[in-house]
Order: C-alpha cells, then sequence, then structure tokens
C-alpha cells in the first residue's frame, strides 16, 4: 500500500512537472496573437486559391475568403491597424471602469472593506463568510487574491483552527469561484467585449450588455457558495492537524476609527447610489429605460448601455470618499495621480488588447472566422453533437486550455471568434456560449500552476507549512474543481432544459 502510494506520488509529481513544462514553453499571449495574425495572413491566401466559400446562413449570400496577401490586402492591412485598435471594443470598456476601481484601490477600500467584512464574523459562520468575501472579491482584481488568503489564514489561526483551512477555502472563493457574483464587474465588461463583436461577425444587428450572464451568475453564488462551506468542512479540514506553530504571527492589523468612519461613509454612497439607480428606473418613461419599448432590460435602455459608467461611479464615489475621510485623498490631484497609476498597471493589458484587435480584426475581413463557423457547425450537426454533449464538451476543453494558458482575457479572445459564432449558427445565444467558457475558465483556477496567482498562494502556505509544494496546493484544491464543475454542468443544463435566461435579454437560444 505504502509503494502504491509513492508510486501515485511519483506519477503525479510527474503529471504536474509535464504541465509546468508545457505551459512555460507557451509563448506570451501577444506573441501568440502575433503568430495567429500571420497564420491567418497565410492560410487566407492559401484557402482564397482553394476557392473555399459557404452560404451565409442569414443573408443567403455567397461567402469567399479574402486574400491578405494580396495588394489590396497588404493595404488594407497596413492603414487599418490604428483603426482596429481604437475600434476594438473591450480596451474602451475596460479602461473606463478602471478609472472608478483604480480610485477605489489606491484609495486603501479594497483593502479595509475586505478585512472588515471578515474581522466581526461568529466563529460558526467563518468559512462561509470567507468563501462568500473571496467570490465577491472577484471585482476587487488583484487584491481579492493577494489580501483574502493571508488574511483568512490568520482569522483561522485567532480562532484556533489551522490557518491554511481558511486559506484554501479563500483561494476556492477566489479563483474557482470567478464565474459567480451578486454583482456585475470588469471581467463581465471584459469578456462581453471579446463575445459581442464575435457574434456581430454571424449577425450585425446582435446587441448584448456586460449583464449577459448576470442571473447565471446569482445562481452560481448560491450553490458555490454551500458547495465550498461543504467541502470545507468535511472534506479539507479534516486533513489537518492541530496547528503547532507560531500563534503570535502578525493578526490582522487593527481598523483605525477613520477607516471605520470611510468605510460606514464609503458603504453609505454605495447605498445612495444604489437608490439613485433604482429611483430612475421606476414609472412609466422612466430615465433608465428604453424609449421605444420602455423596457429596462432592452439592449438599448440607458440601464444596459450605460452599465459601464454606473459600474465606475461605483467604485469612484465610495473610493473618493474613504479616501477623503482616510486623508488618502487630499486634493485633486491625488485623485488623478491614483487614476493614473491604475492606467500604467493596465499597460500589459493595453499591449495585449492592441495584438488582440488586429487578430479579430484579420479574422473577420478575410471571412475566415465566417466560414469556419458556418463549416463547424455543420460538421457537428452532422456528427450529431449538438445539445448539453457539445456545451458539456466545451466547457471542458476550455478548463483544459486553462491550464496553460492563465489569462482569461488572452483566452477568449483567441477562442470568441471561432465558438461564438459556431454555436451562433446552431442557434445557441451568445450568452451561452460566454459562460460555458466562464464556466471552464473557473474550474481549473485553483489547480493550474500557471495561474498568475499560483505561486503566491504557494509563498503563504509556506508560511504555515514550509514542506508545502505544488502538490500540497492542487490536492487540497482539487475537490473544490471537481465539485464545481459538477455542479456548475448541472446548474447550466438546468438553465438550458428549462430556457431559463441567462441574463436581461440573454435567453438560452437565439
Amino acid at each position: 500500500m505504502e509503494k502504491a502510494q509513492v508510486k501515485d506520488n511519483k506519477f503525479f509529481s510527474r503529471l504536474l512537472n509535464g504541465i509546468e513544462i508545457v505551459g512555460n514553453k507557451l509563448p506570451d499571449p501577444v506573441t501568440l496573437f502575433a503568430i495567429l495574425c500571420g497564420l491567418i495572413v497565410i492560410l487566407s491566401k492559401v484557402l482564397f486559391i482553394l476557392n473555399v466559400s459557404v452560404v451565409h446562413p442569414l443573408t443567403q449570400e455567397t461567402v469567399s475568403v479574402v486574400d491578405l496577401m494580396s495588394k489590396n490586402g497588404l493595404r488594407g492591412i497596413l492603414t487599418g491597424i490604428v483603426g482596429n485598435f481604437q475600434g476594438f471594443p473591450p480596451l474602451g470598456l475596460v479602461l473606463v471602469v478602471m478609472l472608478g476601481a483604480g480610485v477605489a484601490e489606491k484609495s486603501g477600500l479594497m483593502e479595509t472593506a475586505l478585512k472588515s467584512s471578515i474581522s466581526k464574523v461568529p466563529n460558526n459562520l467563518i468559512t462561509g463568510m470567507i468563501v462568500f468575501v473571496g467570490i465577491l472579491a472577484n471585482a476587487a482584481g488583484d487584491a481579492g487574491f493577494i489580501v483574502l488568503p493571508p488574511l483568512a489564514a490568520i482569522v483561522f489561526l485567532g480562532i484556533g483552527r489551522h490557518p491554511l483551512i481558511g486559506m484554501f477555502a479563500a483561494y476556492a472563493g477566489v479563483a474557482g469561484g470567478f464565474s459567480a457574483n451578486i454583482m456585475v464587474s470588469m471581467i463581465d465588461v471584459l469578456l462581453g467585449g471579446f463575445t459581442i463583436p464575435a457574434a456581430q461577425m454571424i449577425d450585425p444587428s446582435y446587441q448584448a450588455t456586460p449583464a449577459m450572464n448576470f442571473y447565471f451568475l446569482l445562481a452560481s453564488t448560491i450553490i458555490i457558495l454551500i458547495a465550498s462551506v461543504i467541502i470545507t468542512e468535511k472534506i479539507i479540514a479534516p486533513r489537518f492537524d492541530k496547528y503547532d506553530g507560531d500563534s503570535d504571527s502578525e493578526l490582522v492589523s487593527e481598523i483605525s476609527e477613520d477607516e471605520k468612519k470611510g468605510i460606514k461613509w464609503a458603504g453609505i454612497s454605495l447605498v445612495l447610489m444604489l437608490v439613485l439607480v433604482v429611483g430612475l428606473c421606476i414609472g412609466d418613461n422612466a430615465f433608465m429605460k428604453d424609449p421605444e419599448t420602455n423596457s429596462l432590460l432592452a439592449s438599448k435602455a440607458a440601464l444596459m448601455k450605460g452599465l459601464v459608467p454606473i459600474i465606475t461611479l461605483m467604485f469612484f464615489i465610495p473610493g473618493l470618499i474613504y479616501g477623503k475621510i482616510t486623508k488618502k485623498i487630499k486634493n485633486d490631484k491625488d485623485v488623478v495621480a491614483m487614476m493614473g497609476q491604475s492606467m500604467s498597471e493596465m499597460g500589459m493589458y493595453i499591449v495585449l488588447a492592441f495584438a488582440a484587435s488586429q487578430f479579430l480584426a484579420l479574422f473577420t475581413i478575410s471571412n475566415i472566422g465566417v466560414i469556419i463557423s458556418v463549416k463547424g457547425a455543420e460538421f457537428l450537426k452532422n456528427m450529431g453533437f449538438t445539445g448539453f454533449g457539445l456545451i458539456i464538451g466545451f466547457i471542458i476543453l476550455s478548463g483544459f486550455i486553462n491550464l496553460f494558458v492563465g489569462s482569461a482575457s488572452a483566452k477568449w479572445a483567441i477562442m470568441a471568434p471561432v465558438f461564438v459564432p459556431m454555436f451562433l449558427l446552431l442557434d445557441y445565444n451568445p450568452a451561452v456560449t460566454q459562460v460555458a467558457y466562464r464556466i471552464g475558465d473557473s474550474i481549473t483556477n485553483p489547480i493550474s500552476p500557471l495561474f498568475p496567482y499560483f505561486p503566491i498562494i504557494l509563498a503563504f502556505a509556506r508560511k504555515y507549512d514550509k514542506k508545502a509544494g505544488m502538490g500540497t496546493i492542487i490536492a487540497n484544491m482539487l475537490p473544490y474543481s471537481i465539485v464545481y464543475a459538477i455542479l456548475w454542468m448541472i446548474l447550466l443544463v438546468i438553465f438550458m432544459k428549462f430556457n431559463i435566461p441567462l441574463g436581461p435579454g440573454a435567453g438560452i437560444y437565439m
């Protein structure tokens, strides 16, 4: 038995090492987009020579490949570079949100909110609160991954439990619960920015909002929260004996009176803003409604079209008030400096957006995207591979790819132009394709050695267990990943079976 265990450990270790080696050999996402752009140009020439074409399912017009290596094609590539970047939908959406989120983060509001949310919770509710805060912390960007796991460890240590139990519960919530939340956040804005133009390759009239998956995320929050508490207490906690390490390790830093006051008034401002938004939604011809349909959920409604600036203000105003009260913000120059610092930290994203915008443009103008989508949809129909099996297969594919490429936006920028139009031709709303991708992207986050925050959680864990390694993290995260995958697939099947909308104006089928 002992020998078998050693053999299993060696196999597990080799598997992890193999994943790490393969993942490290992959090019940077920006380089990957550059390679894909070159391949599209070459492929357009080959397919043009072969006279490949399809009949567009909506217009019934014949769509042929555009030769990008011709004189006109190369001229179009050269003259379109700036316009492609300027017109790239996710770029403006994400940067606008970050203007507000930057103030909330740099003022210290995010970190203090995370601390205060779990500092006075009863012991019997602490596990659930930590997971819940982890799920909500997706909207806080890096703060959720960097602040919450070590904070949860300290809280568990303070109540006499092993600190790694709290740390793993927090990491499961913030990493594995990436596709659950009770509010629309920046990741919704970012992914929607790729999904919508991908769908418009087939249906130019398609419109949607970043809230297209909101109902599903809301239901997921309840299910993932309950499951996480059960896994933590029934599976993870029994694996740890009583902690014998130093119990005087840094306790949760006391929240100052100014910070308490700042959190209080930031919270009040947020509530008042929510009341204002709700008030503008009430009544006939309300400000937030679509003037033509008198609906709040229509894609042209002010609520849906203005969702990004509303989210920005929900971050900005509480962050500003908190900063003023805590004296982190003394004048307008401090505010602008925080916004500027937030923008400077988006440098890598802007470079990625530039590369992705060129890829999407070439994929679109060459008509290769339409042709792959139509041919792929026809192949899946002929194979009979549709329905639940197709969506679950896509979830598994997304989860597998996530083991090697950690960036959610980089993966979706590549996958959306292929799978969104393909599934649209099979009559699935792009919101379904996006939510299936999000499930796959979430379930393997906690166990991927190449996930950007994996080394951070490993470093935190070694503070309480010097022998902790990659296997320690993955072994304790695997139960969460497996259960999340099963529950999310069941939940999505239920939504599909009963044609429950995934979000405002986003049904299962077109």
